[in-house]
């Protein structure tokens, strides 16, 4: 079974930051993209940023400059660093994977879910 866990979610006043990591386990080959989701209360799931096996990202227009996404050598564990973050910014945040496993040529995984609060 593929599993993706990730950690260091929390609460954190405006303008701090936190740094989110998932890793990815099980059999999950050429994991070509990674990335990171958002849900708020009442909202649908949004995109926040994707990483590509060639390094190539790219962001929310409403985190970019302020959100960096980075992998490791494995490329099966993704990071999200937030820095001056807003209330806005409030959410469970979802990990995904994409890869071939031994089910399916193709497929899309996701983590539980970490909650991030920004608040006063």
């Amino acid at each position: 079974q593929v599993q993706l866990v990730e950690s260091g979610g929390g609460t954190v006043q405006p303008g701090g930051s936190l740094r989110l990591s998932c890793t990815t386990s099980g059999w999950i080959f050429g994991v070509y993209v990674m990335g990171w989701y958002r849900q708020a209360p009442g909202k649908e799931r949004e995109l926040v940023a994707r990483h590509f096996h060639d390094g190539l990202t790219n962001y929310a227009n409403s985190v970019k400059g302020r959100f960096t996404i980075s992998r490791d050598n494995t490329m099966k564990t993704v990071y999200l660093q937030m820095n001056n973050l807003v209330p806005e910014d409030t959410a469970v945040y979802y990990c995904s994977a994409s890869g071939t496993t031994l089910e399916k040529p193709s497929g899309d995984y996701w983590g539980q879910g970490i909650q991030v609060t920004v608040s006063p």
